[in-house]
């Protein structure tokens, strides 16, 4: 059964920071199915792209407030975060996981906040590595983090089962990192984590850059530099207006194509195949085999054709897009009265998916043109609140 339509309503400024009921502007609920009639056709949204990665935010709260996710004016220190009875449990979460394994999920990356703020994690990352697809194979486990308590961290969460990490870093400049991060943590704790990551074994070890135009941008040489030849995998990723509070204008995103001119102008580069569909960075290598670089380039060159991504947030709530203006309400399946089975779950969300037609980057990438933003697009979820 499909879920019925739901009028979309002007959502908040901001995520709510309790549980939210069914009034919540940016909640909608899931609608019981009244059977669960399994199905043997591959599930496709209405362009055509399956489900293979399922996003898990962990938890809400970050150690950073980097200005393009979690700026301090917003998120201070009277911000409310969610209470921890909103959060999804360990077997919620190992839950749903199982039944979106069903549905086709093969990825799942566990994000925030800062993941490894969740206390226990490694027991979380345990069972999620027990899960099996139908034909029998383990899922990809992978995480994203600053890399501030890797290193502290990096051995349990191998032992645990996980099997890589992505690091976020900006800029090797200590000084600037510090302003970008808004954080008292060296620059050398991160560093210090992607080692300790590849000793263990976490790899190939992933470092997301985001680069802004007049911000960061002469670190992009400095980090290429830096990383060629250690094994690691540096991504480039162009400046998103995700969500509403990070003050987003187009005239600071300096395009993929700029910055691969830049590298070009020191380094010899060819371009590589994409491994799978859906793959979101365009990869280039360094001729020599020294390294691998990425450029993930949402606003000048949008990828929503082949996402088949979707997003789990830290209390429950599924979002069919990383730009999404509203959330559908799992946590209440789960702890209903009469909880869902996992075939009503399974179910649900099959609807859910096949009634996706996200294409937020498309759409602005049509509609924008310098120097304004994009007209007529809705409001957003934060980035923090759903991962990246």
């Amino acid at each position: 059964m499909s879920l019925p339509e739901t009028p979309r309503t002007t959502p908040l400024s901001r995520i709510p920071i309790a549980a939210a009921g069914p009034a919540s502007p940016s909640l909608l609920p899931l609608s019981r199915p009244h059977f669960a009639a399994p199905s043997s056709a591959p599930l496709q949204d209405r362009l055509g792209r399956p489900l293979t990665d399922l996003r898990i935010s962990v938890t809400d709260r970050c150690n950073f407030r980097c200005g393009y996710c979690m700026p301090r004016d917003v998120f201070g220190p009277d911000h409310a975060f969610l209470p921890h009875a909103d959060l999804l449990r360990f077997e919620e979460i190992v839950r749903v996981a199982r039944v979106m394994v069903s549905l086709g999920v093969r990825k799942v990356r566990l994000t925030g906040g800062e993941p490894l703020l969740r206390k226990d994690l490694p027991t979380l990352i345990a069972q999620l590595a027990e899960l099996r697809t139908p034909d029998g194979q383990a899922l990809d486990l992978a995480l994203t983090t600053n890399g501030t308590l890797l290193a502290r961290q990096a051995s349990a969460l191998r032992a645990a089962g996980l099997q890589r990490v992505t690091v976020s870093l900006d800029a090797l400049d200590n000084a600037l990192f510090q302003r970008m991060s808004d954080a008292r943590i060296s620059v050398d704790e991160v560093l210090a984590g992607i080692d300790a990551a590849q000793s263990v074994g976490l790899g190939p070890v992933k470092v997301n850059m985001v680069v802004q135009r007049g911000v960061n941008d002469h670190q992009i040489l400095p980090m290429a530099r830096h990383f060629r030849g250690q094994g690691i995998a540096l991504r480039f990723i162009e400046f998103m207006d995700v969500g509403q509070s990070n003050a987003w204008r187009l005239d600071q995103v300096l395009p993929s194509a700029d910055v691969l001119k830049l590298l070009q102008s020191e380094f010899s580069l060819r371009p590589l195949v994409a491994d799978a569909p859906g793959e979101t960075a365009q990869r280039w290598a360094h001729t020599d085999g020294s390294g691998e670089l990425g450029f993930i380039s949402s606003v000048t060159q949008a990828f929503c054709g082949d996402c088949s991504r979707l997003r789990l947030s830290t209390d429950g709530r599924l979002y069919t897009c990383l730009f999404a203006n509203q959330g559908h309400d799992l946590r209440a399946a789960l702890r209903a009265p009469q909880p869902w089975r996992d075939d009503e779950l399974a179910e649900g969300v099959r609807s859910l998916w096949r009634a996706r037609q996200d294409r937020y980057s498309q759409l602005r990438t049509a509609q924008t043109a310098p120097p304004r933003a994009a007209p007529g697009l809705a409001r957003r979820i934060e980035m923090s609140y759903i991962g990246g």
